[in-house]
């Protein structure tokens, strides 16, 4: 099984403020790396055994399902994540005890298929390219995080 996580902390911004963004599907196109479009969302996210169906832009990885197996406000979620060439397991982890808030997403995937050399290629090509698309991910969260105006900047409107 390969493991790909990336992490990244945002300063001013608490875990509400974050999972706000996070849990929004109708945003995850503003960061979602490879996100193109939702196709279908069945019970309510983030709550456990609510499904997000998407697709990828063309060169991604196709259809993605995200099903919710876990959820605890102000820590994070789990889900199952399948796609045309992995399965596995996917969590965001949420921390802000002191200073900025941090967080860590990691992803526990299998390969599917028959392909004898399978390790070889996870370990040469799919990991680095997993790793570096949730740090995309993460990178685009915390930028749009950023771009979130604050509750100051919507109150003084002239």
């Amino acid at each position: 099984m390969g493991v790909a996580s990336a992490q990244t902390t945002v300063e001013g911004v608490s875990v509400a403020e974050a999972e706000q963004l996070w849990y929004d599907v109708d945003s995850w196109p503003l960061f979602i790396d490879g996100l193109r479009s939702i196709e279908s969302v069945v019970g309510d996210p983030p709550l456990a055994g609510s499904k997000v169906v998407w697709d990828s832009t063309p060169a991604g990885r196709g259809r993605v399902s995200e099903t919710v197996i876990d959820y605890a406000p102000g820590v994070g979620q789990e889900l199952e994540v399948e796609d045309r060439s992995i399965r596995g397991r996917q969590r965001v982890r949420f921390s802000a005890e002191q200073g900025p808030l941090g967080i860590q997403l990691e992803l526990n995937y299998q390969l599917t298929g028959s392909n004898p050399f399978r390790s070889i290629i996870d370990w040469l090509f799919i990991r680095r390219a997993q790793t570096e698309s949730l740090q995309r991910t993460l990178t685009a969260f915390r930028l749009e995080l950023g771009a979130q105006p604050d509750e100051a900047d919507g109150a003084s409107e002239r």
